[in-house]
């Protein structure tokens, strides 16, 4: 035990005097020697340090709060021991489980942790006003932390602040902290002040304007405080006795010192004689006319700021200085004033036990001048309120929406309500009121530990959930229509049905197969046969009116990709007429985050799909492609909210396909395939599907081609395409399809066609094993594209070379070789597409391309010159 008195006296001994230069340096070295040690800390270990230390100023919270009364002249000594008391018991309750050291947060499933580092040594700015309590407060915040701190005192309350400060750092040190984990400067001056802020890591920052401004003005990150100028509104519905007792409690703690205490109060007229009387009943000493002007000469100095004479007196001791006879019991002074303008002294922060008090007749008025108030001295601290809060809900929240204050306290004494912990629980204890930008802060909230910590965020990579979605109901097999269309009766009882197509399907008997069906159940339906092969928005809308004027349940789309299309953008219009078209096809980057939220479909009517070509794979996908008629501009959109409920894939719909539109939608469908296999979001389950899907396109495709009647080529094709499409649909896309839909866009090159004359290239330029830029996904996690299409090349039984490149090259070949005998054009000029018409729209051609939502997924990112040339090579075969 001796030898511990003697460690102990040896740390007050031994702390050097700083009162220059050359000895704050030589502290402020030994403060972060200190912190170096102190922050490799265990949590056990600094709670130790931080339950030793706040008992320790807890105990000596009398002789502190003697001292600091005793030295300044300032406030009421019986007070001072509470704010001690409560700096010291508060903070601790409110961070005793703080974690504040190491790993503070960890999250295995999304791979992210957060740990908790100290600044490192912190300068502290204590006010005259609060000196000891702030000192503890601080000091204590900093040793949670494992920050070291160097305490700047006001020279008015140096010794009373200092006495606080080895009142917590004898206790640190001899429950095992770092010696010289905390500091003081013995003799404050400006030189030495801006000396601390310019060293240390951060500014702790409590007091006047100008030191505030200061401290923001280091250069070092600083955590301060706006003035106070707290107007307080007594609404009529208020319950007047507590109203003025929480004042008068408020307002008189510590002679008004507080920051957070009222400074004006505003009445209703129609209680007003009510409310000064309490206020007199309650010790409230109102001054006359000729009194208010006594006092309006002591409030502020000769330069138009506060008069420091007068911050934490007595009201007697105020009455004295103004000429005024107040007595000794009075608790605060009351001046009743009109201007809330700074031309009244009154309408001033005034740190003492003067309160304005103004009269209003509407509750706005009041809100008005308080906002007055607060834009004139004290933007950003605080406002108060009393009033009903049951049945006053709009005028409370009429204060709340106008007043530019961080703290807006109900029904609460400002100064005990504002510091936190005291009226509601959930605010933090605290000496150090942020007033955030309004008031020029750099927080907004009552500072704590998190404002003195480094969060170090440790993010591991994870890959995204990923999914496979599929209509509810895919039904398929040739001859399959007129068994799964007994559905829509049997099961789903559907009255109206509205059917979409295009002419030559509505005038070849396409459609009777299904109005047949429909007649024999009963169920009501009109077709709209409009749809034009490349389908526009506006084709899109006459059907959606069509649909609002027949009011459908049931919606069936025949065709090919436009009539299905078409079919799904009249869906989202009719259900939801108000949708916004450019935002639903404005492109995303994860369809998950999304910035525009996709209607919710399928509440007014039942949607289902029927391909008539085996290409497109619209049945099964919540993909939709679009143009604007006005604008040209092709639109691919997609959200799985235009995902068809039903599709029934009937390969009798596809005998008569003529060899052209066989050709061009069986290349359609192996591109879907390619695409997805290789694609950043692909999946095990696309992948079997694009596998599978690609396998039977090289296997068939020629034979449907050359013989359209073989039934078994034409119902393995239609099953290829759905498969690729359900691939696609969940694995998304490339660039050829990017640039496919400009080339149709542009030069009106049907869509097969188009891919046909690009995938070759794309396969060609995604194969390169150190890309300019490579796609951004966590699944994506380095160049493999040769090696995916050599995988896909071998299972469609392409001979395999004798590394995976030559097996590209074998697939390439392959894909020519197919290309040529479906009679596909090999260029895009053979397309017959005018030289200087595809060079004059190259340029634009290759930005929307880039700008497409396909392009998102491309395992290559592409730059727009990249595509650019990939257009050129394709349009000349090079």
């Amino acid at each position: 035990m001796n030898n511990q008195k003697t460690k102990n006296a040896k740390v007050v001994k031994n702390q050097y005097l700083v009162n220059d230069l050359t000895s704050f340096e030589k502290k402020l070295k030994e403060v972060k020697s200190a912190q170096e040690k102190f922050a490799k800390f265990s949590q056990e270990k600094v709670d130790e340090i931080f339950l030793a230390a706040a008992l320790a100023a807890n105990h000596q919270r009398i002789p502190l709060a003697r001292m600091a009364n005793d030295e300044t002249g300032m406030g009421v000594f019986e007070d001072k021991v509470i704010k001690n008391n409560y700096a010291a018991e508060y903070t601790y309750n409110a961070y005793k489980n703080t974690k504040t050291c190491g790993v503070i947060e960890r999250d295995d499933a999304f791979g992210l942790t957060k740990i908790a580092e100290p600044v490192g040594v912190i300068a502290a700015v204590i006010p005259t006003t609060n000196p000891t309590s702030t000192a503890i407060f601080k000091t204590l915040i900093s040793l949670k932390t494992r920050n070291g701190i160097i305490i700047s005192p006001h020279p008015r309350a140096k010794n009373s602040t200092i006495a606080a400060t080895k009142v917590v750092l004898e206790a640190a040190v001899k429950a095992g902290a770092p010696e010289g984990i905390i500091a003081w400067v013995d003799e404050p001056s400006i030189e030495l002040t801006a000396s601390l802020m310019k060293e240390a890591d951060l500014i702790l920052a409590t007091g006047g304007p100008a030191m505030v401004k200061s401290a923001y003005s280091s250069g070092k990150p600083a955590v301060g405080v706006g003035a106070g100028n707290v107007p307080a509104i007594i609404d009529e519905s208020a319950d007047i006795m507590n109203a003025v007792s929480s004042i008068i409690l408020s307002k008189s703690f510590d002679n008004g010192m507080i920051c957070a205490s009222e400074q004006s109060v505003l009445v209703p007229e129609s209680i007003y004689e009510k409310v000064r009387n309490e206020f007199d009943f309650r010790g409230a000493y109102i001054l006359s006319k000729e009194e208010v002007d006594k006092f309006r000469k002591i409030i502020l100095s000769e330069n138009g700021g506060l008069n420091a004479n007068i911050v934490g007196q007595s009201p007697y001791n105020l009455g004295k200085m103004a000429g005024v006879d107040v007595p000794k019991t009075a608790r605060i002074i009351i001046g009743e004033v009109e201007t809330t303008d700074f031309s009244e002294p009154f309408a001033h922060e005034k740190l003492s036990p003067i309160l304005a008090m103004y009269k209003y007749k509407k509750f706005e008025d009041a809100v008005k001048k308080a906002e007055h108030l607060v834009e004139q001295g004290g933007l950003g601290h605080t406002s108060s309120l009393y009033i009903d809060t049951d049945n006053c809900t709009e005028k409370m929240n009429l204060f709340i929406s106008s007043m530019k204050t961080c703290r807006v306290v109900i029904n609460t004494p400002s100064s005990q309500g504002g510091i936190g912990d005291l009226y509601n629980f959930k605010l933090a204890p605290s000496f150090t009121l942020g007033c955030g930008s309004w008031g020029g802060n750099s927080v907004s909230e009552n500072v704590g530990v998190k404002h003195l910590l480094n969060i170090k965020t440790v993010a591991e990579r994870r890959e995204n959930m990923l999914w496979f979605r599929a209509p509810e109901k895919v039904y398929f097999k040739k001859g399959c229509l007129p068994v799964a269309i007994k559905e829509f009766k049997e099961v789903m009882n559907k009255r109206r049905a509205f059917i979409v197509t295009d002419n030559f399907l509505y005038n070849n008997g396409y459609v009777d197969r299904i109005t047949d069906e429909l007649d024999k159940m009963g169920i009501m339906h009109t077709t709209f046969y409009n749809v034009a092969p490349d389908p526009t928005l506006a084709c899109a809308i006459e059907g959606a009116n069509s649909m609002k004027s027949f009011n459908p349940d049931l919606i069936i789309a025949l065709g090919g990709g436009s009539a299905m299309d078409a079919a799904k953008i009249m869906w989202v219009l009719y259900e939801h007429p108000d949708a916004n078209f450019k935002d639903m096809a404005m492109t995303f980057m994860d369809i998950r985050k999304r910035a525009y939220t996709f209607p919710k479909m399928g509440e007014k009517a039942y949607f289902c799909a029927i391909p008539t070509s085996a290409g497109t794979g619209s049945e099964v996908t919540p993909f939709a492609v679009i143009t604007d008629q006005d604008s040209g501009v092709k639109y691919p959109l997609a959200d799985y909210e235009l995902l068809p409920n039903m599709a029934i894939v009937d390969a009798d719909l596809m005998i008569d396909m003529p060899p052209r539109l066989t050709a061009s939608s069986g290349i359609d469908a192996m591109t879907h395939a390619l695409e997805a296999y290789a694609s950043m979001l692909r999946s095990e389950p696309a992948d079997g599907m694009a596998l599978q899907a690609g396998k039977t396109i090289f296997e068939y495709l020629s034979i449907a081609y050359l013989d359209g009647s073989n039934s078994k080529a034409r119902e393995k094709l239609a099953i290829a395409a759905t498969m690729a499409g359900m691939s696609f649909a969940n694995a998304f896309l490339g660039v050829c399809h990017s640039m496919a839909h400009k080339l149709g866009a542009f030069h009106h090159v049907q869509h097969g066609v188009a891919n046909s004359l690009l995938i070759n290239e794309v396969i060609k330029y995604n194969c390169s094993e150190s890309p300019t830029k490579m796609g951004t996904f966590p699944q994506y996690k380095y160049p493999d594209c040769v090696k995916r299409y050599a995988e896909f090349a071998r299972f469609c039984g392409v001979e395999s070379g004798k590394n995976d490149r030559e097996t590209v090259d074998n697939l390439l070949k392959a894909l020519d070789e197919l290309k040529e005998k479906i009679g596909l054009p090999k260029t895009i000029q053979e397309a017959g597409i005018d030289e200087k018409a595809f060079l004059n729209n190259l340029d634009e051609m290759s930005l929307q391309a880039f700008n497409d939502q396909c392009t998102g997924a491309n395992p290559r990112y592409p730059l727009v010159e990249e595509l650019k040339q990939m257009y050129l090579n394709a349009y000349y075969g090079k």
